[in-house]
């Protein structure tokens, strides 16, 4: 699992990276109440807002970490966002994307360079 200095997560399984918001950020945002994803079949670039989240203290953009096309969402955040708050790094992912520049994985941030960045 790799972090972006905006707070996302990503892991990757062969082209395929599965990604959502760090559990510091769902931390600093509060309790999640609203999170609108994209559509399957959209493309998105490196740094492109792909979602938006709220909080009972903020709405903020989430920026993709790797460019690609989205395959899969997480419904079950929309329906439930406290699910990110529960298991932000887990359970809480928000969605799967077919990466085009795999690439650009290799310049995210290590768990340990994250935590460091944060603290």
């Amino acid at each position: 699992m790799k972090f972006c200095k905006s707070h996302e997560w990503v892991k990757v399984d062969g082209d395929i990276a599965t990604m959502g918001i760090s559990d510091h950020a769902q931390n600093e945002l509060t309790e999640l109440c609203f999170i609108e994803l994209p559509s399957e079949g959209k493309t998105f670039k490196l740094g492109d807002p792909f979602c938006v989240v709220e909080s009972v203290k903020s709405a903020s953009d989430v920026y993709c970490p790797v460019s690609g096309e989205i395959i899969e969402v997480n419904n079950n955040v929309m329906d439930d966002p406290s699910i990110v708050n529960a298991d932000a790094e887990g359970e809480g992912w928000f969605l799967k994307i077919k990466m085009s520049a795999p690439e650009e994985y290799d310049t995210l941030m290590s768990k340990e360079e994250y935590l460091s960045l944060v603290s």
